[in-house]
This record gives structure tokens, sequence and C-alpha cells, in this order.
């Protein structure tokens, strides 16, 4: 299974952010255990060195995206996937982008926790538990 992780499912974690830290961290786990493959939108990466050298500094930012690198693959953000995420017609079109890179990379699900943000979109999109009770259902 591969799935696209919205940048605020990293930034739970990054940031230890509450009430959503624990299920954003086990999303990361089973990335990083190989029971999912975990893909990051290449914009997704760019806006994470961002905040976090906005917020900390540039030496965490850059190890945030070293980190992030060891575990998630990239997938693009190209010219297709610009035309594609216009032709969604969505209102947000950062969220546009996240879909279109996540169909193109041939990604079985988007997971985010915003998932009103991404209806009727060209794949399936999941909640972070949703993915874990997936997951564990997949694993009986």
């Amino acid at each position: 299974m591969k799935v696209l992780v919205d940048l605020n499912i990293i930034l739970d974690v990054l940031g230890e952010r509450e009430p959503h830290y624990q299920t954003s961290a086990e999303i990361w786990g089973a990335i990083e255990a190989g029971e999912v493959e975990g893909l990051i939108a290449a914009h997704s990466i760019t806006t994470l060195h961002y905040l976090v050298s906005r917020y900390l500094d540039q030496d965490m930012a850059k190890a945030a995206v070293r980190d992030i690198m060891k575990v998630f693959s990239v997938c693009a953000v190209d010219q297709d996937v610009i035309q594609e995420a216009i032709g969604l017609g969505w209102a947000d079109f950062e969220d546009a982008v996240q879909m279109a890179a996540a169909a193109r990379s041939g990604a079985d699900y988007l997971v985010t926790r915003n998932t009103k943000d991404f209806e009727g979109g060209l794949i399936d999109v999941l909640q972070p538990g949703e993915l874990l009770a997936l997951l564990k259902a997949l694993g009986e």
C-alpha cells in the first residue's frame, strides 16, 4: 500500500502537537517499519523547511528535511501535476496540488486530518486513525 501523507501529519510528529501526535506518530512508524510506503509531495518539503527555519532555525530545518527524506519518498510536483490540480477547480490550490501529486504518484490513499478539504478527489482520503485501522485489519 502506498500513501501520500499530508504535511499536517508530519508537523504533528515533528512538533509533538497534541492531541494528534500519537496517531500521526503511529503512521510515521508504520512507514518506517515498511508496513506501508509513505510519500510526501515535493512542495511539502519546501513548506516544512520554511516553517521550521522560521520558528526554530536553519540547522533544525535542514535536520527535519534529512529526517523526512530517510522515511518518505518524494513525489513530483511538475507541470502535469499542476495542470491536473488546476483542472480540479478547488478553492484551495495547495490541497489540489496534494491530491494531484498523490494520484500521479500512484498512491492508494491521501492521509490527512482535513479530509473535508479533499472531497471529490482523484483517490480516497483517510484520517490517520482510519489508515491505522485499515493496516490493522490487513495484518490480521
